[in-house]
Parts: C-alpha cells; structure tokens; sequence
C-alpha cells in the first residue's frame, strides 16, 4: 500500500493536473454531500447522481481550467510576494471567476439534461447573488494562495478551500428546486382553500 501511494504522489509530482483532477474530483462530490446533508436529506435519499456530476464536472472541467489560470498567471506574475499576490487575485476575480461561474450554472444544468434555454436562464438568475459573495470568499484565499502556497499545491489548495464554495453553489443550484417545491406546495394550499 505505500509503495502504490509513493507512486502516486511521485507521478502527481511529475503531473500537478492530475493531483488536482484528484482533490477537485473527490472534494467536489463531498461538498455536494455536505449540502445536501445540511438541507435535510439522508443516506437514503441522497441525489447520487448529482454527487457523480458534481465530481466529473469538478474533476475534468474546474481543475484543468483552473490549473490553466494558475499557470498562465504565474507566467505573467512570476513574483511571489503579496503585492503580485493580491494583483493575481484580483485580475482571477475578474476574469476566470465569472467565466468559472458562468460554466458551472450553465455546464451543470446540461449535465442535468435541461435544454440549453433552461441552462441559460439559470445561469442569469444565479450569476450576480453568486458573484456577489465570491468577491468576498476567493480574493482572500487567493491572495493567500499565490504568495505562500508553492506552485504545484495551489489547485489542491483551492480545492480544499472549495469544500466551502461548492457547498454553497450547491446550496444555489438547489434553491430552484426549493422553490418549485414551496411554489407547489403553496399552490396546493390555494386549491385546498
């Protein structure tokens, strides 16, 4: 067993896109667990399917995106000291951060077999309450990312700091769901009366 777990740190060494594959991959789904768990529900009414789609979209589209900005701006930015920090987080909450969100409402509603007007309509009303609050959650941590955390830990590190994000954009892609569920209820309410 240590031998096998040796030569899957030495082979994320020589591939730092795979070791975030890996965290965003496995943090992705808990985060979507956490949430669900704190909204009521149980082992046996988990929305697994949603838990794997989370995953595979954490996996395969934020980890080698953001790997990709991480990259490109320590290209631009090759200085580690908090003054390039805090420039580098600040430009990623203005450029890879709306794009980030803009992907994952749309890209998560597709996975979810909406239409593509469905996706879109979506994404418009959950954009700006989102980015509201990751102005004020990713710049910090980021900063912190850019000038302490060594190149090759830093999506690891923003995935373990999206165990938070992700169970609150979690928490904003299911709030259609509860309000369809309150708006039904409502109605049938009324229709009662």
């Amino acid at each position: 067993m240590v031998a096998v777990f040796s030569r899957l740190v030495a082979f994320t060494n020589r591939h730092p896109i795979i070791r975030g594959m890996i965290s965003y991959g496995t943090i992705w789904p808990t985060s979507c667990i956490i949430q669900q768990t704190i909204s009521g529900k149980t082992w046996e009414n988990y929305d697994w399917m949603q838990a794997l789609r989370f995953s595979l979209y954490g996996g395969f589209f934020t980890a080698p995106t953001l790997y990709a900005w991480i990259r490109l701006s320590t290209i631009m930015w090759p200085a580690t000291n908090l003054r390039t920090s805090i420039t580098k987080a600040v430009v990623e909450q203005m450029t890879y951060g709306p794009a980030a969100l803009v992907c994952f409402f749309f890209g998560m509603s597709l996975m979810e077999g909406k239409t593509v007007n469905e996706a879109k309509v979506e994404m418009q009303t959950k954009f700006l309450p989102s980015y509201k609050v990751g102005i004020c959650f990713w710049p910090v941590l980021q900063t912190i990312n850019f000038c302490y955390i060594k190149e090759k830990n830093r999506v690891p590190f923003v995935s373990m700091c999206s165990l938070i994000w992700c169970c609150f954009l979690a928490y904003m892609h299911q709030l259609r769901i509860k309000n369809k569920e309150l708006a039904l209820g409502e109605n049938k309410r009324l229709l009662k009366n």
